[in-house]
């Protein structure tokens, strides 16, 4: 089945990649470069997204409290919630699948198909550790880093949405963030994300070293990484929920 063809070679190809590297100093400056670029360039894009989905999630969910029972810092609640258990670690890792995994796999694809990486193993380079362990290592560091800003630029555009608007008051929101707050879901949400991350590196890496043909394929494996990367993503999405959630 091509299936288990793709999960066995998927496999194979990770034994290469954790081989033991020649040059750790050149390895470590490579995942330096890979932390920028997969890392830090990605900053502009989550700022903006998880300041406008806060904004979001706390008029939703204020306009949608139509009993008087309930009390105005549940706003602030569910904004934290949402925040930290679902949208910074999920979302953001799907969004990050389309941006930093079709780099990855268009950067490897168009090595592949160059003849660069074959280049390297006639050099007896070991090519996928030299190409995809810095990859692997800058997206496990850099993604908790971006996901934990994320959940704070969230909630902080919750905060300046309800209070902006004047649909929830200050005091209440802040109420409704420290009300009940279980630190796990924290390390929950950070567990998600690291795995997300090795998953974006890993997938996308895959698609882009077996990449065969011209430059159309390399479109071609771009795209699968960044379809495969999210479905991949959602089932250990569901997974992590059942073995650490619940």
């Amino acid at each position: 089945m091509p299936v288990l063809f793709h999960i066995g070679r998927y496999f194979m190809l990770l034994k290469e990649t954790f081989s033991r590297p020649e040059r750790l100093k050149l390895y470590w400056k490579r995942t330096l470069e890979e932390m920028d670029l997969l890392g830090v360039n990605s900053l502009g894009i989550v700022a903006l997204l998880s300041l406008f989905m806060g904004a979001v999630v706390t008029i939703q969910t204020k306009t949608n409290m139509d009993s008087p029972l309930i009390q105005e810092y549940i706003v602030g609640f569910a904004v934290r919630q949402s925040t930290i258990l679902e949208f910074s670690p999920t979302i953001i890792s799907l969004i990050l699948a389309g941006k930093v995994g079709s780099n990855i796999a268009a950067e490897i694809g168009s090595m592949r198909v160059n003849e660069q990486i074959d280049a390297l193993d006639i050099m007896g380079v070991n090519s996928a550790g030299y190409l995809i362990l810095p990859k692997i290592i800058a997206s496990i560091l850099m993604n908790p880093f971006l996901v934990i800003i994320s959940m704070f630029l969230s909630i902080f555009g919750g905060y300046l949405a309800g209070v902006g608007t004047g649909i929830v008051g200050g005091t209440d929101f802040i109420q409704g963030i420290q009300s009940d707050f279980d630190p796990y879901h924290v390390t929950y949400a950070l567990i998600k994300t690291v795995v997300f991350a090795f998953i974006i590196a890993t997938v996308s890496a895959y698609q882009g070293y077996y990449t065969s043909g011209g430059t159309r394929e390399v479109g071609v494996s771009s795209t699968k990484a960044v379809v495969y990367s999210n479905v991949v993503i959602l089932i250990a999405n569901y997974a992590l929920t059942q073995l650490l959630l619940i």
